[in-house]
């Protein structure tokens, strides 16, 4: 981590496993990547000095990071105006009732009467200023008549100030009309904005409760001895320090000690491997990110209960998640059909308020405010992503299931939906210390409410099937991609996993084999002499 009051950063390398056959794997791992890499950089090749966690400046995000809302307005900051979605309200307007029973049974706040009001208010307004740039037109064609006839003969000054007045009458009451226009579509926008996506035929209504169980794999791990939660084990191995931490930071934050260092370590890169090998392109992301673009992946960085920590006196947030960062790399453009889908795996450090969390469910590593984790985000056409939504789901099974975890995966209820999730399967893994079981990932179908948001759209090398108009192209219009975002890996809650399912009667811990080769070859966490 980044150190003193200098932008100090400090590189935490793994170690990369070294059998003769190494070489080789490495290189099938990066040979896709050439391929799939983003168009406008298809011509550079990855290098491995992806393979490390950046450091992040403390104190630039200490000084700065608040949780509470914002006070100065943006017109006195100079930023942007509002953003604006391409949401389709005709849609919307026609199948009223469908959006309606969709926003009462995920409990959202939206109100649907209120947008649709909105909307006519606007619709109205649009003919009256089509009505008023055609008295316009009018106008001028009248001025120039008066023109041609002033060349043959003398025009009445009544007429001629008749004449201006209506004029002058019209553009102002046109420049009324627009500024009037101006203030409902930004109402519009900020009302809409609020309804959340539809929903899944297949997801299970209700709360979180009602959430189905698709799959249960493993068994608990049996114990012949009392079992330690990950604190106490922590304690005993010296793998944590949560008091420094609280003194130097506030509570919910930790240091990371020993072996826990090169588990983190161990973790990202295996996974970061595993993830590539399915044809993903590896990424770090920025951790500061603008206001607007968290609020275009359907997160509010500015409501009461907020999870994300808004930078003072700027348009920036903390991420939460790296979905918001990769989101934001093809936001307001168009990608050409036959690159697609776009997979990326990106590796990032987390901060999130966890406002309201409390309680010993909560204690430790399992909800903290600031952590590392590897997010998959997929853009894809649209018929397409129900098929990738259950590509991801896989690999986070595949990834659980080779670290010999017993978890279950859910179709999660609607009421438990964020607002642009279509569908969400979550993973939740058995924690013999808390003697239940915790959600370690989730896995999102988006469809197109963040592509409608950031503006990003793809188009296909094939002819529209209509005749176009004279002068224009006969390539098909454009369309909303699809977006899906799953957790790879969320490290502190595998550490918690790891620590409390593998611990030993003697005090130490197994090292799952798959990540021993990228922590030196270390096996067992053994208790440290006292």
């Amino acid at each position: 981590m980044g150190l003193g009051g200098t932008t100090l950063q400090t590189l935490k390398l793994a170690t990369i496993p070294t059998p003769s056959s190494s070489s080789s794997s490495l290189r099938s791992v990066f040979k896709p990547l050439s391929q799939s890499f983003l168009y406008r950089h298809s011509r550079r090749r990855p290098a491995l000095q992806l393979f490390f966690v950046r450091g992040l400046s403390a104190p630039a995000v200490q000084a700065t990071a608040t949780a509470t809302p914002k006070t100065t307005s943006p017109d006195e900051k100079g930023m942007k105006q509002q953003w604006k979605a391409a949401i389709d309200f005709k849609w919307i307007r026609d199948n009223k009732d469908a959006v309606a029973a969709n926003i009462k049974k995920r409990n959202s706040n939206a109100n649907l009467e209120h947008v649709l009001d909105l909307y006519h208010k606007m619709l109205n307004l649009q003919k009256l200023i089509v009505t008023h740039r055609k008295q316009e037109v009018e106008r001028l064609r009248g001025e120039r008549n008066v023109v041609a006839n002033k060349m043959k003969g003398k025009l009445e000054s009544s007429e001629r100030q008749r004449l201006i007045e209506e004029g002058k009458n019209l553009k102002e009451g046109l420049l009324s009309l627009e500024e009037d226009l101006l203030k409902l579509t930004d109402e519009l926008q900020q009302e809409a904005q609020c309804i959340p996506n539809m929903t899944h035929p297949d997801v299970p209504i209700g709360g979180e409760d009602f959430s189905t169980i698709r799959k249960i794999v493993g068994t608990p791990h049996e114990f012949s001895f009392p079992v330690k939660d990950h604190l106490q084990l922590g304690k005993e191995l010296d793998l944590f320090d949560f008091d420094a931490a609280s003194e130097v930071s506030g509570s919910k934050f930790y240091y990371l000690k020993n072996e826990a260092v090169m588990l983190e370590m161990g973790l990202i890169n295996w996974t970061l491997l595993e993830v590539m090998k399915r044809g993903f392109t590896p990424l770090t992301t920025p951790e500061i990110v603008r206001s607007s673009v968290v609020e275009k992946c359907g997160f509010q960085p500015r409501g009461a209960n907020t999870q994300v920590y808004s930078i003072e006196d700027s348009d920036q947030c903390l991420i939460g998640t790296a979905e918001i960062p990769v989101g934001g790399i093809h936001m307001d453009s168009i990608i050409a059909a036959s690159l697609l889908p776009l997979k990326y795996v990106a590796v990032s450090h987390c901060f999130r308020t966890e406002a309201g969390a409390a309680g010993t469910a909560s204690r430790g590593l399992y909800r903290v405010h600031q952590f590392s984790k590897v997010e998959m985000f997929i853009l894809c056409r649209p018929e397409e992503s129900d098929f990738y939504h259950e590509e991801l789901i896989r690999i986070e099974e595949d990834l659980f299931s080779a670290l010999g975890l017993h978890y279950k995966t859910l179709d999660m209820a609607c009421g438990d939906l964020g607002a642009p999730a279509y569908r969400k399967f979550d993973i939740e893994a058995w924690m013999p210390g808390l003697a239940r079981f915790g959600e370690i990932s989730s896995a999102s179908n988006c469809t197109d409410y963040q592509s409608r948001r950031l503006g990003i759209r793809f188009r296909s090398s094939e002819p529209a099937l209509t005749n176009p108009k004279k002068g224009k192209s006969n390539l098909a219009p454009p369309q909303f991609v699809h977006t899906l975002n799953a957790t790879a890996c969320a490290v502190p809650r595998m550490i918690v996993c790891i620590l409390e399912n593998n611990q030993q009667e003697d005090g130490s811990v197994i090292i799952p084999e798959p990540l021993r080769p990228f922590m030196g070859g270390l096996e067992f966490i053994h208790p440290k002499p006292r």
